[in-house]
């Protein structure tokens, strides 16, 4: 599971500069599908790893920050640096006796939900696959190359 959140991460830092390439006014324009531009898709990405993780942790989840606090490749890029340490360490961490753990979060409607700890792993890993997809639409229909989503080559299994 490591290699998988080594992956996105090398996958995210590749996004990160490829938008250095693009023009911001691009990064911030509302697109069609997904949560919105591709710096805000980058944000949430950022920020879901870590509320997640959080959880996990025994946290108490984080408020989302506005985003208009990060409204830009800098901002943003730093965030993701700033959260990774702590996302890292727990990831590290992960033994398979964490696997069937069991995190129970209450929703603001006061429902109850259980969701396994390896169950949420999966899910953060698969929900960052995800929205690197939409980038890689949003990047073609701005006429730019995505970066390839390829997992062989990135030196991970090596």
């Amino acid at each position: 599971m490591q290699k998988l959140f080594e992956y996105n991460w090398q996958v995210r830092d590749d996004w990160f500069s490829w938008c250095e390439t693009v023009p911001e006014e691009e990064l911030l324009k509302k697109r069609v599908g997904g949560v919105g531009s591709i710096l805000y898709t980058l944000f949430h990405i950022v920020d879901v790893e870590y509320s997640w993780i959080c959880g996990l942790q025994g946290k108490p989840e984080p408020e989302e920050p506005p985003f208009e606090s990060y409204a830009s490749l800098s901002k943003v890029r730093k965030l993701s640096r700033q959260y990774h340490g702590e996302v890292e360490s727990f990831i590290k961490s992960w033994t398979d006796n964490m696997e069937n753990t069991q995190l129970t979060e209450v929703d603001s409607n006061g429902k109850t939900f259980s969701f396994r700890y390896g169950e949420v792993m999966r899910h953060v890993i698969a929900h960052e696959i995800h929205h690197v997809g939409q980038l890689s639409v949003w990047a073609r229909e701005i006429g730019w190359k995505p970066i390839t989503a390829n997992l062989i080559d990135r030196g991970l299994f090596t």
